[in-house]
C-alpha cells in the first residue's frame, strides 16, 4: 500500500481505538450503576433497572446506532456527531450487559460479609463501597475482559454511519487496490492484536485486585479442586 493508503488505515485505528475507549467508560459507568440498582431494597428502583436491561440487552447494537444517529436528531432535535452517537449507542447498548456481571457479582458475596457490616454499624452505601465491593469487583474481571472484547468487535458497526473506523477505512483502501484478501487479513490481525493487548491488561489488572483482597489464583483453583473432591468424591489431591 501507498503512505497515503497506510495513513487512511491508521486514523481509522486511532478513531476505533477512541471509540473504544469512550464506549468502554460509558459502558461501566451504566453497569454499575444499574447493577447496583438491580440489588437496591426498593422494588421500584429494581423494576426501573431491570426494564432498562431488558430493553438494551433486547435490541441490536446496529439498529440503536441508526436509531440515535437518524431517528434522534428527527425526534428530539439532539444531532450528535457520528463519535458520540457510536459511544452513546454502544455504551448503553453493552452497559445493560455489564449491568448482570454487577448484580451477579455482587449477589454473590458471602451475606455474612453484610451482616458484618450492620454489625457495626455501617450505612448502605458504607457496606457496599468497604465491603461489598472490594470482594465483587476482581470477580467481574474476566466477564468484563470478555465484554471488553466484544465492544471492541462491535466498533466496526458504528462504518454504517460513515465514521472513518478502522473497518471503514479498511473498505476504502480495499475499493482502491481491489485486493479483499490482503487488506481484510490485516485487518483481522490489527483486531487481534488490540483484543490480545486488552485481554492481558485485564488479566494483569485481575491479578492486582485479587492480590489486594487476599486472593491468588493457584489458592482459589486449589479451593475450588478441594472442594470438588470433598462433595464428589472425584479430583486429584490436593497439596
Amino acid at each position: 500500500m501507498t503512505p497515503g493508503l497506510w495513513e487512511l488505515v491508521l486514523r481509522g485505528i486511532w478513531t476505533t481505538v477512541q471509540l473504544l475507549v469512550f464506549g468502554a467508560l460509558l459502558a461501566t459507568a451504566v453497569s454499575f450503576a444499574v447493577g447496583v440498582a438491580r440489588t437496591h431494597r426498593l422494588w421500584i428502583v429494581r423494576f426501573l433497572a431491570g426494564f432498562y436491561t431488558e430493553v438494551f440487552r433486547g435490541t441490536s447494537a446496529l439498529v440503536m446506532i441508526f436509531w440515535v444517529f437518524f431517528v434522534l436528531p428527527v425526534a428530539f432535535g439532539w444531532q450528535l456527531v457520528p463519535l458520540w452517537a457510536g459511544t452513546l449507542a454502544l455504551g448503553l447498548t453493552y452497559g445493560a450487559y455489564g449491568s448482570e456481571i454487577v448484580r451477579g457479582a455482587l449477589n454473590a458475596v458471602d451475606p455474612a460479609q453484610r451482616e458484618g457490616g450492620v454489625a457495626l454499624g455501617f450505612t448502605p452505601w458504607q457496606r457496599l463501597r468497604l465491603i461489598v465491593l472490594p470482594q465483587a469487583v476482581p470477580e467481574m474481571i474476566p466477564s468484563f475482559c470478555n465484554l471488553l472484547v466484544e465492544l471492541l468487535k462491535g466498533t466496526a458497526l458504528v462504518s454504517v454511519m460513515g465514521m472513518g473506523d478502522l473497518t471503514f477505512s479498511a473498505n476504502l483502501v480495499r475499493l482502491a487496490l481491489q485486493q479483499s484478501a490482503e487488506i481484510y487479513t490485516y485487518v483481522l490481525l490489527i483486531y487481534f492484536v488490540i483484543a490480545f493487548v486488552l485481554t492481558r491488561l485485564m488479566r494483569g489488572l485481575e491479578k492486582r485486585l485479587k492480590a489486594g483482597v487476599g486472593k491468588d489464583a493457584g489458592t482459589e483453583s486449589a479451593a475450588r479442586e478441594l472442594k470438588r473432591a470433598q462433595t464428589t468424591g472425584v479430583g486429584g489431591r490436593v497439596a
